[in-house]
């Protein structure tokens, strides 16, 4: 144990959060590749995005260029590819023309029960063995450092 905790002290928190970042990305991508369905795995992040978003909210182009800390351009591109492969279908907003709701199609709305099922258990997986307490503070942590960047 004095070890870890010895290695845990010189490594650089930065350097931590990417290896994690890392393997979360690698696992996810392994899991996912049998249902991608074509997607891209930006574009799949963003359908999880608004798969999830979307049963509580409204959701708008904007919410991913916020999400995802990406280009108004670049949203535009993935939501047209996605639109074009039947994933997403863009609605006038009753309440303000000028925006276009996001809403998932028949054909993510089948991935929904699948995308919830690999977040419970993700979540599962990373949370193990670690105390209610230990996850706050560490929430509250990460939570500081990302306000740190902003």
């Amino acid at each position: 144990m004095e070890d870890i905790e010895t290695t845990l002290k010189e490594m650089h928190m930065g350097r931590l959060i990417q290896m994690l970042s890392h393997k979360l990305k690698r696992d996810n991508y392994c899991q996912c590749q049998e249902a991608d369905q074509g997607l891209t795995p930006i574009q799949r992040h963003v359908l999880n995005f608004i798969l999830l978003e979307t049963l509580h909210r409204n959701v708008f182009q904007k919410d991913i260029e916020e999400e995802f800390q990406i280009r108004k351009s670049t949203v535009t591109g993935i939501l047209k590819l996605m639109e074009q492969n039947g994933f997403i279908k863009r609605q006038n907003d009753p309440k303000d023309g000028r925006l276009k709701r996001l809403i998932p199609t028949e054909k993510a709305e089948a991935l929904r029960p699948e995308i919830l099922e690999h977040i419970c258990q993700m979540e599962n997986y990373l949370t193990r063995g670690i105390s209610e307490e230990q996850l706050l503070m560490c929430k509250k942590t990460l939570y500081q450092m990302l306000q740190n960047l902003t």
